[in-house]
């Protein structure tokens, strides 16, 4: 961690800054090892750690170096540190602050200009380091737990609900705790996507994804108490977060005999999630990689389907990083600029949605690698008739 910071503190030189003031959780996570409520200041060629919570368990949780982690509940404090007294820039986490905190942070800072260091930290973070891929490993396989839980306890006449209930019970006994983050103001999820038969088709917009119906109009996403029938396609796609990281998985299902025509549409996704799995590389865009998808899709005659919402309604997003955060840089949208690094670990979300036949789903998490990719989840990766 005292290595992270000093990448950020090359960044922040570089930028020009005088100082960077961090407060995220996730962030204080990823550079400081510990999530009680503290500042971490940061200096070009300095730091500190002013914690605002419980001394003794941040010293416990954090191996920075002992001699710059205070204790201290004044903000003034980190910007006296910063030397906010002096007309500066200090860069923040504007994109997760609100208003009224930033009000605060300008009376305590008069004379500061604030930039946003988010987009640094972001940068930094989407780049795994080995230790992190294995704690993403140790996710994968806890999700898993749930897959297995699903092929022992589906059955017709149970609902939604109960087979999530299933899920998120084999997840917290294998370590999962309880929560996953997104850095989106009044995101809300519960505990993850699943639905089935009809209800695949009722896409709230929560997120770019299969979504279901939810219990109640106040979250309208996840699973309702519809009986999961004979026949019905199911899929759930229930995220972990297992020692800081996260692990994504969704998996498609079948109560019975699946149709045909859903066996060939899910062969064809799964063709697809293969095909950028064995060609996506370290120096490719975003958008190369959408265009691979959609051109494989094409191929296949699968356009229509192809991450479909229904008439008139596609999804442009592909996947997404994953690690401290469920859903981080970089993002593999149509369009989108931001280059692939070597080191980034990306959640491959596709999905198929056909009306007559139904909807198919399957995403798994790849680590990027300049002589190939390797695929982190464990669980297998074909549409599961039980």
């Amino acid at each position: 961690m005292e290595e992270r910071i000093e990448t950020l503190q090359r960044r922040i030189a570089g930028a020009g800054w005088a100082g960077a003031l961090i407060n995220c959780s996730r962030d204080l996570f990823y550079y400081a090892g510990t999530t009680i409520p503290s500042w971490l200041a940061v200096t070009p060629s300095d730091y500190r750690l002013f914690v605002r919570g419980e001394m003794d368990i941040a010293r416990a949780h954090t191996p920075l170096n002992p001699d710059r982690v205070i204790e201290s509940r004044k903000l003034q404090d980190a910007a006296e540190f910063l030397g906010a007294d002096n007309p500066c820039v200090i860069a923040t986490e504007l994109d997760v602050m609100t208003v009224s905190q930033l009000g605060s942070f300008r009376k305590i800072f008069p004379q500061t200009e604030f930039a946003n260091i988010s987009p640094v930290v972001l940068k930094q973070r989407m780049v795994k380091e080995p230790r992190e891929i294995e704690l993403l490993k140790e996710a994968c396989a806890v999700v898993h737990l749930g897959h297995e839980r699903v092929l022992e306890t589906l059955r017709e006449g149970m609902t939604e609900l109960q087979l999530s209930a299933e899920i998120e019970d084999a997840h917290r006994r294998g370590g999962h705790e309880g929560i996953f983050f997104i850095r989106l103001p009044d995101f809300y999820m519960g505990r993850g996507p699943i639905a089935s038969g009809p209800n695949l088709f009722n896409n709230t917009g929560v997120v770019y994804s299969i979504t279901g119906a939810g219990l109640t109009p106040s979250m309208p996403a996840g699973p309702s108490r519809r009986k999961i029938m004979k026949g019905d396609l199911i899929v759930t796609d229930i995220p972990v977060l297992v020692n800081g990281y996260h692990a994504d998985q969704s998996r498609t299902y079948v109560l019975g005999r699946a149709p045909r025509e859903a066996k060939s549409m899910y062969d064809d996704l799964k063709s697809i999630a293969d095909e950028l799995i064995d060609n996506i590389r370290p120096g490719m865009s975003s958008g190369e990689i959408c265009r691979m998808a959609l051109a494989r899709a094409g191929e296949l005659g699968r356009a229509g389907q192809f991450q479909s919402f229904g008439p008139g309604k596609r999804s442009r997003l592909i996947g997404h990083g994953i690690g401290v955060e469920l859903n981080e840089p970089p993002v593999v949208m149509e369009n989108d600029p931001g280059r692939i690094e070597e080191g980034c670990v990306i959640a491959i979300d596709i999905h198929m949605l056909d009306r007559s036949i139904g909807v198919v789903k399957l995403e798994d998490m790849i680590s990027v690698g300049r002589s190939g990719n390797e695929v982190l989840n464990v669980s297998p990766r074909g549409l599961f008739e039980l």
